[in-house]
């Protein structure tokens, strides 16, 4: 089983483009059982916040699917604190629950994830990480 932790911006990214990259992973792989997205309490909460912000109501959100995803995700207890300093610190739990997952992290913001900060999680992009997954 492929294991994913979805950085927030790829949520938002799919309920506002449905023809993106974002879009395609949670609808053609992970909504469809083929990756399991991982979660905790705080990305949870995380993804729930922001969805419900006001500038994105215009595109319908909360998106319907959300609450699918989350209840069918592998919700884990929070990990450790990352012991890297992250350039945007709210990242780093993204991060530490990857690497206790055994996950791959997918992201669109992959300046916020040097390689330096990593400690050898796999950080990719959804287009990237659609590639990767095609190609198995």
């Amino acid at each position: 089983m492929r294991l994913a932790v979805l950085d927030t911006n790829v949520i938002v990214s799919a309920g506002i483009q449905p023809g993106g990259a974002p879009a395609k992973l949670l609808m053609d792989w992970v909504l469809e059982g083929a990756v399991q997205v991982v979660t905790s309490q705080s990305v949870v909460a995380e993804y729930r916040e922001v969805v419900r912000r006001p500038k994105f109501h215009q595109y319908g959100f909360p998106p319907l699917w959300l609450e699918f995803l989350i209840e069918e995700s592998m919700r884990l207890a929070e990990p450790e604190p990352w012991p890297h300093t992250c350039p945007d610190p709210k990242d780093a739990s993204f991060l530490a629950l990857a690497h206790a997952a055994g996950a791959w992290l997918v992201t669109g913001n992959l300046k916020h994830f040097p390689r330096s900060i990593r400690s050898g999680v796999t950080v990719l992009s959804p287009a990237d990480y659609l590639t990767h997954l095609v190609g198995d």
